[in-house]
């Protein structure tokens, strides 16, 4: 018996599925959701309870357009855990599906879902998750950080980190390469990185020292620019990232 989430930013079409769902007899429970942020505090839980606790979720049925994080960013995250709940795409969009079989989904459905379609991709997922390994991961040093890119895991150096944006309980890293998404608050990477030259300079933003070309001072307001990118400086944070840029510049 599959635990399911639907995720679906569109109320009539995340309705549809979860009556569908339902109505499934291999489909014990099933729970909605409007958009990825909701969704992931609902997996948190799930993490949280383990995949035999009370809380656990077998499979989510995701969406892929929807405000804010969108499908794919979701499904990269959750390729990341030690034991994540397998991803099951229902889309209208056809064009995503190289990147969702990418990202190790079960099922790509296109939407409007038929009955006998949607069914499918249960079996598939039960055959799945009755078959599917725990593939713990690591972090290899303090020196880099591991990224879930395509469905495969990757290590990224922390030096090659320009700025990190927060996102609730997780974190964007932006590089010169790209940007990814990590299930980790800004405030432990802040402690984590303080050493390494990282500063606070916004509830939003830290931002590497090595990596800040400009301090730019603008009718009151201060910003930063951060390989081409500027961002703003809190008024709280602005006097301690002057002193250090000060010091640094200095030695």
């Amino acid at each position: 018996m599959l635990r399911a989430l639907a995720v679906d930013d569109e109320p009539p079409s995340l309705e549809e599925l979860l009556y569908l769902l339902d109505a499934d007899p291999r489909v014990s429970s099933v729970e909605g959701a409007s958009d990825a942020t909701a969704a992931l505090r609902r997996i948190n839980r799930a993490l949280d309870s383990g995949p035999d606790g009370a809380e656990g979720i077998d499979v989510v049925f995701l969406d892929i357009h929807m405000p804010g994080l969108d499908g794919l960013d979701m499904a990269r995250l959750l390729a990341g855990f030690a034991k994540p709940p397998l991803v099951v795409f229902v889309t209208a969009h056809e064009g995503f599906a190289v990147q969702a079989f990418d990202l190790k989904a079960v099922d790509y459905v296109l939407k409007p879902v038929r009955r006998e379609r949607l069914a499918e991709a249960v079996r598939r997922a039960v055959e799945q998750r009755d078959a599917a390994p725990l593939i713990p991961v690591h972090e290899p040093d303090p020196d880099h950080i591991s990224v879930e890119l395509g469905g495969v895991t990757r290590f990224v150096a922390v030096e090659d980190i320009t700025h990190v944006e927060a996102h609730g309980d997780y974190a964007r890293l932006h590089t010169d390469q790209g940007s990814h998404l990590v299930r980790i608050p800004l405030s432990t990477l802040e402690e984590r990185w303080r050493s390494r030259g990282f500063v606070r300079i916004h509830r939003r933003h830290l931002v590497a020292l090595g990596h800040i070309s400009e301090l730019r001072l603008d009718a009151g307001t201060v910003s930063v620019l951060v390989d081409s990118v500027e961002l703003q400086v809190s008024r709280r944070h602005a006097r301690e990232l002057r002193d250090l840029l000060m010091r640094r510049t200095a030695s």
